[in-house]
Parts: structure tokens; sequence; C-alpha cells
């Protein structure tokens, strides 16, 4: 550093730490509960103020085992594989703080300590956390680095656990600290570990399962070639995967290690010589080692190993490796952690979005159809839990909570049902009309009918993954509630009946849903839509359908992806409607040479007849929600038969029934009050027809 440089920074740091004494100190969401708490704790003997002071001290004691002692640190939600929904034993901030909620992260300094989290969650937060926490959105005003820079003398080390933590947040931390004077430093003895005396075992029940070829469609040995020819095209020797969805996906192997996901906690590097497979060695059975070729020495048998012993094996092959790819961030994947791409020299790394992401996304024959099945088996569930709670509707007491336990007990009692693809959200009333409500034991209200009710929710089955969400009211709506339904439902009904060409941007897409929103100046802050995996994760690349995202992807055959639209008033009620749509090959080609795709429905979920003005929709809108309707008579009418629920069944019928598309003049006009209500003006033109024809052709007298 040059002597005008240093003076430089020596008079920038006295002017700075001026200012770090007097400046006023960054305000998070403030929480009513503490206004007169300050310092007080919620339980008389907290024990979350107790590990929050252990912690205080590992900071000082462990950490300067490996270097100079830190000041600030930072704790994800997240495990090593940057899951955000994770498994007990990897539930740190949860331990920590309290809060039971996922995609947050947390800064402890000595005397203070904050949380960031979307806006969805600040509730729940609220509710959890002692009055030691201050909450702050993610994408709000205040950074993690404002925060810290305002707690935390300069010069000093913030610390991080770089294994929970992607290498592309970890460079942004690492910038955002440089600009407040403070650094980064890597903590690999992760410090909520060291205080949890009583960590959960990994639970001892937990075995591999294999997912069979008439689910999977073709052999592992078959994905394993295509992704060694894809390293080839990027002059790559070998991958490292960390991502869970993607193991489970290439070796044709699905688990329970985490919730929602049906996935094994492992690792795998793929070279074009070797195949290994890291894993704790107990969750082996001998039908995995039939399945993975365990007893041969090719390259089409894997080598199974300890599950840490990655760390070392990479090590070792960065030796002997020229080019070895580590996963970069794809829409909802974020990479990579930190610790593994710090774990080889630089110059061998190259940092690329995985090919495996783009393998899976365009699902087979097999899985296309297994997808629609396992629909087929979700919208019977669902038919079977409102139904049966229409029923008792009147008779007993309902709440959010007790809804989301009816639902998930009929999803979960179908054939093949192997969990939650998603955590269950019921939303009732005001809380509706909040788009990111979570609902829990803390913000759980009773249910009557006389507001909208929202549930989101999803599942997993042998043959796919579903993701729905669906607006039902047990009284009567008012015009206000029905005008916003049925231009919610007008979106999904056009999105799902687009054809276009295969060079179209899934973001463009998204205008044409909200369109029908937008005409009333309303929007919705969501995501228009995501991929969605097969038996595998509810959220995938890479697919995101939201307007002002740059995308270099686009549809393809056989992708999956949701369509979810919303309206939503402040204080009063909310309207969410989302299915899962199948892109599909019109087998016609545009000029250009691109090939005409097209949207096809394979969620099987009725809508709610009650929350739908007719006389808003167009006659081509009437149709294709009749078309939708007929097919959902045939297919849920015949797995509802076929499990001997008729109840279920006549609800079905019901909500399904025909609806006029074309209105006699004279209903028309006494339905919109002699005025163009709907989409369409085809009754207005024949009117004017009539009235010229008339004039040219006067009746005689």
């Amino acid at each position: 550093m040059t002597t005008a440089k240093w003076i430089w920074r020596l008079a920038l740091s006295i002017f700075l730490v001026v200012g770090f004494v007097d400046a006023d100190k960054p305000q998070g969401f403030h929480r009513e509960i503490c206004q007169y708490r300050k310092g007080k704790h919620i339980q008389p003997m907290s024990v979350y103020h107790t590990r929050l002071l252990a912690v205080r001290e590992q900071m000082l004691i462990r950490a300067s085992l490996q270097g100079p002692e830190i000041y600030g640190y930072l704790l994800p939600t997240m495990d090593e594989h940057l899951n955000q929904e994770v498994a007990a034993r990897d539930q740190r901030l949860r331990y920590l703080s309290g809060y039971t909620g996922v995609r947050a992260v947390a800064a402890i300094t000595h005397h203070g300590a904050a949380i960031w989290l979307e806006k969805r969650y600040v509730q729940q937060a609220d509710g959890e956390l002692e009055c030691d926490w201050e909450i702050y959105l993610a994408n709000g005003n205040v950074t993690v680095a404002d925060w810290l820079g305002s707690h935390v003398h300069l010069d000093k080390r913030v610390g991080a656990d770089p294994h929970l933590v992607p290498h592309a947040l970890w460079i942004e931390w690492e910038r955002q600290l440089e600009d407040k004077f403070l650094k980064l430093a890597k903590i690999n003895n992760n410090l909520v570990d060291l205080i949890w005396t009583d960590r959960p075992e990994t639970p001892k029940n937990q075995v591999i399962q294999v997912q069979a070829k008439e689910y999977a469609g073709e052999n592992w040995q078959d994905k394993v070639k295509e992704l060694r020819k894809r390293l080839a095209e990027l002059a790559c020797d070998a991958m490292v995967i960390t991502s869970l969805t993607e193991v489970a996906y290439l070796l044709n192997i699905r688990g329970t290690d985490i919730p929602y996901t049906p996935v094994v906690k492992s690792y795998a590097i793929v070279s074009q010589d070797d195949i290994f497979f890291y894993v704790d060695h107990h969750k082996i059975s001998l039908g995995i080692d039939l399945h993975l070729r365990t007893d041969c020495y090719n390259e089409d048998c894997v080598k199974i190993k300890e599950y840490n012993q990655i760390w070392s094996d990479i090590r070792t092959y960065a030796q002997i490796w020229k080019r070895v790819l580590v996963s970069a961030p794809c829409v909802q994947d974020l990479g990579a952690s930190e610790a593994i791409y710090s774990s080889m020299p630089g110059k061998i790394v190259v940092w690329h979005i995985s090919p495996i992401i783009f393998m899976r996304a365009q699902k087979n024959s097999d899985e296309q159809a297994g997808m629609r099945r396992a629909h087929i088996r979700d919208g019977a569930a669902i038919c079977e839990a409102m139904s049966n709670m229409e029923t008792r509707f009147h008779t007993e007491q309902w709440t959010e909570e007790k809804i989301k336990y009816e639902v998930e007990l009929w999803r979960l009692s179908q054939n093949h049902a192997k969990g939650l693809s998603l955590r269950t959200v019921v939303a009732y009333g005001e809380h509706s009309a909040l788009p990111y409500y979570i609902s829990s034991n803390v913000t759980n209200i009773e249910v009557s009918d006389q507001s909208l009710l929202i549930i989101e929710s999803g599942g997993q089955y042998l043959e796919g993954t579903t993701d729905v969400s669906r607006t039902f009211i047990f009284g009567q709506p008012t015009q206000e509630m029905k005008k916003a339904y049925t231009n919610v439902l007008a979106g999904i009904l056009h999105l799902a009946q687009l054809k276009f060409p295969s060079d179209l941007k899934p973001s463009e897409v998204d205008a044409l849903v909200r369109s029908m929103v937008w005409k009333d100046m309303t929007d919705y802050p969501q995501a228009t839509g995501h991929g969605i995996g097969a038996y595998g994760a509810v959220e995938e690349p890479p697919i995101s359908v939201a307007y002002g995202r740059n995308s270099s992807f686009h549809f393809k055959q056989g992708y999956f992806f949701s369509s979810e639209s919303g309206y939503y008033k402040r204080d009063d009620f909310g309207v969410r409607l989302k299915n899962v749509l199948e892109v599909v090959d019109t087998g016609h080609t545009h000029p250009s040479g691109a090939h005409f795709l097209a949207f096809q429905d394979v969620t099987m979920v009725p809508y709610e007849p009650k929350l739908i003005d007719s006389t808003l929709l167009s006659a081509a809108e009437k149709r294709l929600l009749n078309e939708y309707n007929a097919r959902i008579r045939n297919d849920i009418g015949d797995e509802l038969k076929r499990l001997g629920n008729m109840r279920a069944f006549y609800w079905m019928m019901n909500k399904t029934r025909h609806i006029r598309e074309y209105l006699p003049e004279d209903e028309y006009r006494s339905a919109t009050g002699g005025g163009s209500g709907g989409h369409t003006t085809v009754p207005l033109l024949i009117l004017g027809l009539t009235i010229v024809l008339a004039s040219i052709f006067p009746t005689r007298s």
C-alpha cells in the first residue's frame, strides 16, 4: 500500500469511527410485543437467551483457535447442500433462536442479534423470537452488511460457516463487508454445533430407496453417459455434485432425509472414469448395492464412500483434474457452497450451471405419464378433503390448522403417496389478503363462512410431484369477491390455451396471466410460475415465469411448471389459483424454424363455481373452463369411483357443472345491468348489427 493510500485510509477510518459512534443504528420491523419489554425475556429463564450468550462466548474462544476472535457471526437456515427445508439436526437457527421458518439469515454480535427473512415469515418470526432479536426484510433497505457496519468496529472479523453459504452469496457478503471495512472469515467449526449438546442424531431408519425404471423412465447408467458427454463438451474432467435433487435424479434413488423433498443426504463425483457416491454407510442396503453395481470396477460402477470423505478426495483428485465443474446458481438453485468452491485450486474450477438441471427438467415419456397420474391422485385427494369438510363445516368449529390437518390427511391416504411437497398454507379472511402468509400455531385463527379461504398445498407420489392452490368460500361471496376471483381465473385460463414458438422466453409469458388483474390496476407480488420436478423438488430450475427477470432459458417439450395468479385486498380478502402445466409439442413449425409448443393443464382440481361471475368471462373463456371441467369429471370421476367415495364424486360433479357459453340477449343485459361487463363484445355487436339491418330493411305496416 502506498503512503498516500495509507494516509487516505487512515483519515477515512477516523471519519467512519466518529460516524460509527454518533450515527443512529438501523431500525428493523416494529415489534409491538417488545415495545415495553426491551431487554426482558418472554420466559423467565429463557433457553434461547442462554444459547445466544453461549454463541457469543464461542465467538471469542473457539474462533480464536483459527485466528483473531470474531466480532460478528452469520448463520443461514440452510444445510451443507444449501437446502432451505432441512433435517432436524441441521436446524441450527431454530435451535439458537426459536424461529421455525425458512429462508432466513441471522447476524449475531456481542451486543446485538438480527434476522433477515422474507415478508411472508415476519408475523411468524415476531411471535417466535425473543426481544433480543431485530427483524429485517431480506430485500429491504437495511442489508446484513449495513447492520454489521453499525454494530462492529472497523477492521474486525465477521465469521461464517462456508459449508452453509453459497459461493455467490459469500462473494457478495465479502464485497459488502469490505466496503464497511470489515473482513469475512471462514469458520469451519460451526459455532452452533459446538454448543448444541443434545443435537439429534441421524435417524437409523433412513434408507435409500430405488426409483424404479417404470417411474424414472431410463437407467441411471444412461443418465451418467449423457452427463459425461455434456462434461466433455465443456472440456471438464469431472463434476462435483452437491445438490441432493441432482444426485437423486442421476442415480435413480430417493430418500427421506429432509422434509418435503425425497432425497438422500449425499455428494457425488462423476468423472470420465469413475463415479463416487458419498453417503452414510448405514443407509446402504443390498438392494442399493445391486442397483448401483458396487461390485464391479469399470466406469459404469459406483464406488460408495463415507459421507465426509469427499473433502479428502477433492484435495487428492484436484492434483489430477485439469478442469472440474462446480455448480453455479440457476434460478432457484443456489449452486455449490463456498466450502466446495474453495476446496480446490481456483485455476481448475469451471463455475458453470449444472448440466443435470437441463437433463432433469425435460421429462421423458414415462415421467410425463407419471406426472399426469400423480395429479389425478392429488385431485381426488382434494375432492375427498373438501367434500368431507363441507359436510361437517356447520356442525364443527374449524381453524386454519384444523383444515391444514384435514387436507394433509386425505392427501397422504392416497395410493403411492410418499409425503408432502411443501408446507401446506391455509389462509382465511384477512390472512388470505397476505400474499406470503404462512399458517402456523402462532397465527392460527377460526374459519367461518364470511370470507375467502386459500389453500396452497402439494404432494409427493411415486409417479410425480404436485403443487396446487385453490380459493373457497363456505358462505355467499360479495360481488367484489366474485369479480376478483373471475379475473384471476381468466388469467389462468388464458395461459393454459397458449400456443407459441419454442424461442419465447418464460418471462414474456407472464404478462398474459397478469393482464387480467392489471386491467383493474392491481397486481400480485409472486412470480407467476416455476419449474416442478417428477417425484423431486416442488421448485426446480431452469424455468421461472416472472416478468422483469432476464433469462436465456426457454420452454421445451416435457417441461412441467406452475401457473399462479392472485388478487389481494389488504386487511380484507385474497384470491389465489395455481395449476401445474405440461409443455407439449403441437407438431407444427414456426416460419423461423422453431417448434410451436402449447401448454396443457395437469392439475385436476375444481374451481369454486360460487365465485365465478360468468358475465365477466368471454365465450372462449367459458369454453376453456367447460373443457377443463369435463376433463375433471372424466379423470377424477373415474378415480373417485375406483376409490368408492361417492360423496366426493357428487361434490366434484356439482363443482364442475357446465356453464352456458352464450346467453340470450335479455339474460345477458339483465346479468350485466344493461352494460358490457364481460371480456367480449360479441352480444353488443349482434345488437348493433340488428339495429343496422332494421334501418336498411324497415318493417312494413
